[in-house]
């Protein structure tokens, strides 16, 4: 077994897994006297108990499905899937008016989160109900007491929300220019709310908030609070809520590389360091005297659930914490030394050289601590004293590896449970150690001393009361039991100006000032403005900068809040109107149903009218638009780009709000047409053939190579060359709204090849559909036919067919690998020259449906038409036939033609028309045409091959629109 959750006097131990979906549940109801074992179909991973009712229980699996029970295990209900970890919550008992509530973040089937609400007994979608409005960012849900917290980012800007008893969802106001990066809840008890959060030049620190009662107003307490990351990402805070005590937290703040603690009395009013001990656990001095020197204590939660923290304190013991830290001018990582203090922080003590896990029983009447170690124990510590004095014990005859610390429920309890293993492949091993014959007799009246609570500056007026508390005596061996209280009395004091502090949009003079803790207003920032939920003939009281702390019950005395005289609200022209789509598309498809909803952040909305304008020929004139919140239901027909605009306007002014819309179909097609060999260095033109066509809609992306940084471009081509041999990859994708698709393809890059321009019967083009897929096919079995026929190996052969009509073709002949035994190769012509004869004894030929044969032949491109243009041209090579004893001559042509409306892939690197003609006469007789056929090779590699790579030309991105529309 590998977990142990425990509520009250229920248990439930969880199994290893049986499988990947099942597993065991053991339950006690008895305290674990007996157990019954109980096998579940899914794998638990959270458990998370009803904070009232003992026999309720969710469960959250492996797979993200939250499941309930209502008898503490034995039978399960599936409630929601895709739910996200540790964002479910029991209903809160006086907020929620239902127990059965569950709040629940849960992911939709489109992929965003959302925060629902549901009874446990009646969970479906039809009954779900929805408290915010829109889709929420991932793990942002919290509920704690009055508070419900989530976090919605919409165009790059990300927004807190808060909801106060369940209201309607406001929006948190930090200052102006906080510009967070992320916040984290640390505390919200007593109607008020602590937020840590990361402002935009912060990397490893927070600043500390505190709120008005509703959550909505915040006011810095604290800044540059260390944080660190931990596992799975998750941010820890060095802050700490002293239990026990209202008011008081810990803090670690970084400044300038160095950490030191603070701690606070007045909920983060004041701030001061921690007052070092005198002498060590050993009676010797600490020479560490403030200001160089203090106490630092590290603030760490721990792994384990089932061990404290490095610091430890307890609703029921207060005035007691213990915590590991050490002495010095700063927090050192690696000392960890123990000190605790019974009067709430104002005097410590060392107890411990060493870490310890620290369990509080008895109110805190005795104290267990066991070393915080990887080797196996059987000794713990316990002090009756609050740690004057310790104690040994042995819990066990065997040494076991610790793996955590249990109380028996109730704070009164003695007794407590230590668990662990005797070695890592063992069962658990449970020892319960039993105080309680430790004791002999209850305690009376007689038996306690009171201690008054006071600040480190001695003042006894902490939070606008002097508060009291009782602790047993040193010498009295007596068990406090479940009666005891440890607050005695208390009694109001009069209000000073250290009861109250600074109110939103003001800040504290600095204390080296005159003025030291007057409040000023920030320059964002104008005490006399109405707030934004001012309304015509209501009236709004400006603040002079001061507010009193949240849990001060201070009375009389000094008020510095002095009660401003009340002002009416004036009429306020609209200010900061936003259109936008429901769920933050701005992308949708023709006939689609869009809700368009306008808000407006400021100004008065009974008076004001809303003139609307939706691009497409709609236009209508509302009023109480925004008050209402109900969107504008519209659908689009047709594609393309609409303004959409909303004017509101009052007597006081106007504000206009626009916004544009895509409406297009989601692409069907993309195919990346390119030819597959090009010369180096030649211009060649990279084409995006998609389906269906968005013009100016649609953005190409383009990366070429290893780049990682594409090229961008709203035209479908683009033109490169390519400067080093070898292949390239090139791939795009195509982005129109919400729809991406990608083609990708491998250009070959060649120094040397040859092309011959090829043509097909005519009823080739009645077949033609001009499709990229369609021509590569083609291309394909012409290369195939003419391997066969020609004894060329295949991958020698690529055959390149034309976008558009009439068919024609560009067959590229590659040179074969260069073989080491031999300088100098002189199959070239040779393999032309065969390629010619089958070409012209009508040897390569083809069916289509319905038996129609196509024959491919060679193309003259004197009379190829229409004439092609763009600065390139053939070498064409024509095998000419002569006499009875076939001598051969070859004739090389360069034609440069022009056609308008295309594009050449490549060009020739010598741009001058030239004729030319082979050096072999028509007069020389057969032995002199074979001793030339060497002469031959070598001109056509000098001047064909290594003067000029080959040629290919291509059609561009309009023209193949248009045979594509056509």
């Amino acid at each position: 077994m590998h977990s142990s959750t425990r509520m009250k006097h229920r248990i439930i131990l969880v199994s290893s897994s049986l499988s990947d979906r099942d597993q065991s549940l053991f339950l006690s109801t008895d305290e674990g006297a007996t157990f019954q074992k109980q096998l579940i179909p899914f794998s638990v991973e959270t458990f998370i108990f009803h904070p009232r009712i003992e026999d309720k229980v969710l469960a959250y699996t492996r797979e993200g499905k939250l499941y309930v029970s209502s008898d503490l295990g034995k039978k399960w209900t599936l409630l929601q899937e895709r739910v996200t970890k540790d964002h479910v919550f029991w209903a809160v008992s006086g907020v929620d008016a239902d127990p059965d509530l569950v709040h629940v973040e849960a992911q939709e089937l489109g992929g965003g989160y959302r925060y629902v609400t549901c009874q446990v007994h009646n969970c479906s979608e039809k009954t779900l109900t929805v408290p915010f409005a829109g889709p929420i960012d991932h793990s942002s849900l919290t509920v704690q007491d009055n508070y419900i917290f989530v976090k919605a980012t919409s165009t790059n800007q990300t927004k807190y929300y808060i909801s106060y008893r369940r209201n309607e969802f406001v929006p948190m106001k930090l200052p102006k220019y906080a510009l967070p990066k992320d916040l984290q809840v640390i505390s919200t008890d007593e109607s008020q709310v602590f937020v840590a959060v990361q402002e935009w030049y912060q990397t490893d620190t927070y600043n500390l908030y505190q709120s008005d009662p509703r959550g909505v107003r915040y006011s810095l307490v604290l800044g540059d609070v260390r944080s660190s990351r931990q596992a799975e990402e998750s941010v820890v805070i060095d802050i700490l809520e002293v239990r026990g005590v209202k008011g008081v937290f810990l803090a670690n703040q970084k400044v300038d590389g160095k950490v030191v603690t603070l701690i606070t009395y007045s909920k983060g009013r004041d701030w001061d360091y921690l007052r070092p001990p005198s002498t060590d656990m050993n009676g010797k001095p600490t020479n560490c005297k403030p200001p160089d020197c203090h106490l630092h204590l590290h603030l760490r939660w721990a792994d384990n659930p089932y061990v404290s923290g490095t610091v430890h304190t307890k609703d029921t013991a207060p005035g007691l914490i213990m915590g590991a830290g050490n002495l010095g001018s700063q927090l050192v990582e690696y000392k960890e030394e123990m000190y605790i203090t019974s009067d709430c922080g104002h005097t410590w003590r060392q107890v411990f050289q060493e870490e310890h896990h620290i369990l509080y029983l008895d109110h805190g009447g005795v104290i267990v601590a066991i070393k915080d170690t990887s080797i196996p124990l059987k000794i713990l510590k316990f002090s009756v004293d609050e740690g004057l004095t310790w104690s040994m014990h042995n819990f066990t005859s065997t040494s076991v590896f610790v793996d955590g610390l249990l109380s028996e429920p109730g704070d009164e309890t003695l007794v407590m449970t230590v668990f662990g293993h005797i070695s890592f492949r063992s069962d658990w091993e449970l020892v319960k150690v039993d105080f309680r014959p430790w004791f002999s007799r209850q305690c009376g009246e007689e038996d306690y001393s009171s201690w008054n609570l006071t600040n480190l500056q001695g003042d006894r007026c902490v939070l606008g009361q002097q508060r009291s508390f009782r602790r047993r005596k040193p010498t009295s061996w007596c068990i406090k039991g479940r009666s005891f209280t440890a607050a005695l009395t208390a009694r109001v004091c009069q209000c000073r100006d250290s009861d109250f502090l600074c109110d939103y949009g003001f800040e504290r003079t600095p204390s080296s000032e005159s003025d030291a803790n007057k409040c000023f207003a920030n320059f964002w920032f104008n005490p006399l403005s109405p707030p934004d939920d001012c309304v015509l003939g209501q009236t709004y009281t400006s603040s002079l900068g001061y507010r009193k702390v949240v849990s001060n019950v201070c009375e009389g005395g000094v008020d510095p809040q002095q009660s401003p005289a009340q002002l009416q609200c004036p009429l306020l022209p609209p200010r900061g109107l936003q259109v936008s789509i429901l769920g933050e598309a701005l992308a949708v498809r023709p006939g689609e149903d869009v809700l368009f909803v306008v808000r407006q952040e400021q100004g008065d909305v009974l008076t004001t009218k809303y003139q609307v304008d939706l691009g497409d020929g709609f236009k209508a004139m509302y009023v109480n638009l925004t008050l209402t919140g109900e969107p504008i239901r519209h659908r689009y027909e047709n594609p393309g780009v609409y303004r959409v605009s909303v004017r509101a306007e009052n007597m006081a002014g106007h504000d206009e709000a626009v916004l544009f819309v895509q409406v297009n179909s989601p692409l069907q097609a993309l195919y990346l047409e390119v030819v597959p060999i090009i010369g180096i260095n030649q211009e060649v033109t990279l084409t995006a053939v998609l389906l269906p066509l968005n013009p100016n809609l649609t953005v190409f992306y383009w990366w070429i190579g290893h780049s990682l940084q594409p090229l961008l471009s709203l035209e479908n081509s683009v033109t490169t060359r390519f400067g080093d041999t070898g292949d390239v990859r090139v791939t795009v994708q195509a982005a129109c709204g919400t729809s991406v698709l990608q083609d990708s393809k491998v250009v070959r890059v060649l120094d040397r090849f040859q092309v011959m321009p090829l043509q097909f019967s005519k009823d080739l083009d009645a077949h033609n559909p001009n499709t990229p897929e369609w021509r590569e096919d083609i291309g394909l079995v012409v290369s195939r036919l003419l391997s066969k026929e020609t004894s060329i190996p295949e991958e020698l052969l690529v055959t390149v067919v034309k976008p558009g009509l009439p068919t024609l073709a560009d067959l590229h002949v590659l040179l074969p690998p260069p073989r080491p035994t031999r300088k100098r190769s002189l199959t070239s012509d040779k393999r032309l020259v065969a390629i010619q004869q089958v070409l012209n004894a009508q040897k390569i030929s083809f069916l289509l449906r319905g038996g129609v044969r196509v024959l491919v032949a060679m193309r003259n491109v004197d009379t190829d038409s229409p004439s092609l243009g763009g600065g390139g041209g053939y070498w064409a090579v024509a095998v000419v036939l002569i006499g009875l004893f076939a001598v051969g001559a070859f004739i090389l042509y360069k034609f440069k033609r022009k056609r308008p409306g295309r594009t050449v892939y490549a060009q020739m690197h010598n741009e001058k028309e030239q004729e030319m003609t082979s050096p072999v006469s028509h007069s020389q007789d057969v032995q002199s045409a074979i001793q030339g056929e060497e002469f031959i090779d070598d001109e056509l590699h000098s001047q064909t091959l290594g003067n000029h790579s080959g040629v290919v030309l291509s059609v561009n991105s309009r023209e193949m629109h248009s045979y594509l529309v056509g």
